[in-house]
């Protein structure tokens, strides 16, 4: 607007919006003045708009669907997600993951034992540094990894040890697991966990069986460390996986582990 108020001022410009008194019009005056006259309601306009309060601009989206009732239905990303409510109740239930100690560091007498949830961990971290392996998907094996003794939230860590015949173990843990999948609302989150605590289960993909070999792998690992740490003697670990490594990583990773045994055997 302060362009303005300088036209204004300016009496001796041709293009003053009043021409004073002593000023005898002429025709090239007058035509003058017509042509400022258009170009500043021309310019008053602009202004006007440029000042006034911007519209909002909008984002293209894809139209989202409705109900019969015309009300628009959550999203599909949205809805695949659990609710606040059942995240946190499923994570609650979680806890006991971190609560309950592995069965077979316990009947040993170890001080201080894993969790379940230390070894899913471990595992998870195992995944996640693997070397690419062909025709496996390393992401895939992490997700594996951490679900894969996720039903122990409920029914605890069982064993050999505990005589529970492996179709009755398997029994309970898919109840917990529907369980657990029900209390997470589920949706397409507690659909991908499903489908990867039953690949695990049934060894039918290359990851579970990268998974299976890693959870091998993880045992002896904490063995060895057992039995550096407090001095004992835990072979039964090492000969219950013994030739049953179906990986060519686990087997590198378990051949490496059992190298540095027997380093320490023999000093």
């Amino acid at each position: 607007m302060s362009g303005i108020g300088v036209l204004c001022k300016s009496s001796s410009s041709p293009f003053s919006l009043f021409p004073p008194s002593s000023f005898i019009p002429t025709s090239h005056s007058i035509k003058t003045f017509k042509t400022f006259t258009n170009n500043f309601n021309l310019l008053s306009s602009k202004l006007i708009f440029s000042t006034s309060s911007p519209r909002p601009r909008t984002m293209a989206t894809e139209p989202s669907a409705s109900n019969n009732n015309g009300v628009p239905e959550e999203s599909s990303s949205s809805s695949s997600a659990p609710s606040a409510s059942s995240a946190i109740d499923f994570l609650t239930l979680c806890h006991r993951l971190k609560a309950t100690k592995r069965t077979g560091w316990i009947k040993r007498d170890i001080k201080g034992p894993e969790s379940i949830a230390d070894h899913m961990y471990r595992m998870g971290v195992m995944a996640l540094i693997t070397a690419d392996i062909p025709g496996v998907n390393r992401d895939k094996c992490i997700k594996m990894a951490i679900v894969h003794d996720i039903a122990e939230a409920i029914v605890g860590d069982i064993t050999p040890c505990d005589g529970v015949p492996k179709e009755e173990k398997n029994r309970r843990e898919r109840e917990a697991l529907d369980q657990m999948c029900n209390l997470l609302g589920g949706g397409e989150r507690a659909k991908e966990m499903n489908d990867l605590w039953m690949e695990y289960e049934n060894n039918s993909t290359p990851e579970a069986k990268v998974v299976k070999d890693l959870d091998k792998v993880e045992m002896i690992l904490q063995a060895l460390e057992y039995e550096t740490e407090q001095g004992r003697d835990l072979e039964e670990f090492f000969e219950s996986t013994a030739g049953k490594f179906q990986t060519d990583l686990g087997k590198s990773w378990a051949s490496e582990i059992a190298s540095r045994r027997k380093k320490k055997e023999e000093k």
